[in-house]
């Protein structure tokens, strides 16, 4: 095991240590065969499984930003610009809450330096501003507004700090350590700590090197249920910050294909990264890409964008907040592609969410609720020729599943209806506390005569949802043309949506 360690990278290795189920090794003789069995049988962690039913995260990025209508600060700003009179953190938890957010990320410290609580660590914190006085603290309220409605909370600490003078240093690691100390220690529970790859100079023109295995280290001690996230042991970037993740994700990915390094220059990019060529099209954990792995992890993604073309509040973009049907249609290339989505939603200058953030993401919510709010499938009668517990498929259970009897990794499942129905939206979900297995789908329909194609799909993950142009059928079936083991289905849905035109 030691000498095999040598191979894995830093970013991974506090995962290994804590649950061994989420990795296998390859050892030099193992066939292509042997390799795809075991990928097929590597599942999640607890906090990984946690992470990824969560579904919808949201990111407030709030700070100085906000105030000098910047993007990006440069560590120099006057905290007195810092005065979000009416801050409300209760309106930004019950807004997302209601929009069906189980978790949300607030940037605690972003790039400038500039601290969201009463730091002991630097004076360039909201305890020098003129908000509350400098009595305030925007991490606990965020903190106690979570445990009031009941929603995951979490903390993006920024390991760039452009104002802290140790930056550069090897002190800053110990700067950062108490930074991040403050935050595990004095706000109860926090499920996530967000860590972005920016890595820039410092005050004196220096650039950081971080000590990422002594804050994971401390993070798995503090606060063990914790997922560390992007530039983490737990959940990785997708690539892009524009919400849209690939066509083919698996969340089992080679060890030695992680490359920290490369994760790092390109995290933080401009939101204008679009996801052709990088992502389109691109398969970073299939057969191809495995073959020549020397071990395995479970390694998921997470799908970043905000609502805004900035992340922070700008006036100038009250007008170009994302429509309902680009966030529905987001959502649909997101965690319908196997990933978390993680929207930034950024409060103003008052410390709200502005009314133009809020009547999007209500309409949104309602283009969602009434897409599927109506399974069609569960009103058909289903079966499998060669498949086993096919309630299962509708039964509302996570963690139970359709498969296939003996080592069969082709099926069927057909749905039949007295009179046709019309749907639009496939929506197929894997039992990943089994594995991931589907490679390749196909979903067709009776028209009468014969079976035509309606749609098509390669993995499937925590959950595929795939949109097709509207059919009307008494019969469709779902077509299992590749797994890598025997799949398993754990729920199955056909919806119809609204006549709403999206992207």
């Amino acid at each position: 095991m030691k000498s095999y360690q040598l191979l894995l990278p830093a970013i991974l290795m506090s995962s290994l240590a804590q649950a061994q189920q989420n990795y296998t090794i390859i050892k030099p003789n193992e066939t292509p065969t042997e390799i795809i069995k075991k990928a097929a049988n590597i599942t999640p962690t607890p906090r990984q499984l946690r992470w990824q039913q969560l579904e919808l995260t949201a990111f407030f990025h709030f700070g100085v930003n906000t105030f000098s209508n910047k993007e990006w600060g440069t560590g120099k700003e006057d905290p007195k610009i810092f005065n979000p009179t009416k801050l409300d953190a209760e309106q930004w938890v019950k807004t997302t809450k209601s929009a069906g957010f189980k978790q949300v990320i607030l940037t605690a410290k972003h790039h400038d330096g500039f601290c969201l609580w009463p730091t002991k660590t630097t004076s360039h914190s909201v305890k020098s501003s003129p908000w509350k006085n400098g009595n305030g603290d925007v991490v606990k309220e965020v903190a106690d507004a979570c445990k009031k409605y009941d929603i995951g909370f979490g903390i993006y600490l920024s390991p760039w700090d452009m104002n802290a003078a140790a930056y550069g240093t090897d002190a800053y690691n110990d700067f950062f350590i108490a930074q991040l100390t403050e935050l595990l220690t004095q706000y109860g529970r926090v499920d996530e700590v967000w860590f972005d790859g920016a890595n820039g100079e410092g005050p004196n023109g220096k650039k950081q090197v971080y000590d990422f295995n002594r804050w994971y280290a401390l993070i798995r001690k503090l606060q063990p249920t914790a997922t560390i996230a992007i530039m983490g042991p737990d959940v990785r970037w997708v690539g892009t910050e524009t919400g849209y993740g690939r066509e083919t994700e698996w969340s089992v990915l080679p060890v030695d294909n992680l490359d920290q390094a490369e994760i790092s220059a390109n995290s933080q990019k401009e939101i204008s990264i679009k996801p052709s060529g990088y992502l389109e099209g691109q398969d970073i954990g299939g057969r191809a890409q495995i073959k020549d792995a020397k071990g395995l992890i479970w390694y998921p993604a997470e799908t970043d964008v905000s609502i805004r073309p900035g992340w922070f509040y700008h006036p100038d973009e009250d007008n170009k907040v994302k429509s309902p049907e680009k966030l529905l249609d987001i959502y649909y290339n997101s965690v319908g592609k196997n990933g978390v989505l993680l929207l930034n939603i950024p409060p103003d200058t008052e410390g709200l969410i502005n009314e133009s953030d809020l009547n999007s993401l209500k309409a949104w919510t309602k283009l969602r609720e009434e897409t599927f709010k109506v399974n069609y499938a569960k009103e058909a009668v289903i079966t499998s020729a060669n498949g086993i517990n096919t309630k299962f498929l509708l039964d509302g259970h996570f963690k139970t599943n359709w498969t296939t009897k003996g080592n069969d990794t082709t099926a069927v499942i057909e749905l039949d209806w007295k009179t046709a129905q019309t749907f639009d939206v496939l929506s197929l979900q894997e039992n990943i506390t089994i594995g991931q297995r589907v490679e390749k789908f196909v979903f067709e329909y009776w028209d009468g005569t014969d079976w035509k194609q309606a749609t098509e799909g390669t993995t499937i993950g925590y959950k595929r949802l795939i949109k097709f142009e509207p059919i009307t059928a008494k019969k469709v079936r779902l077509r299992i043309e590749q797994s890598r083991l025997n799949p398993t289905i754990s729920e199955l849905g056909l919806f119809k949506q609204p006549l709403t035109k999206l992207p």
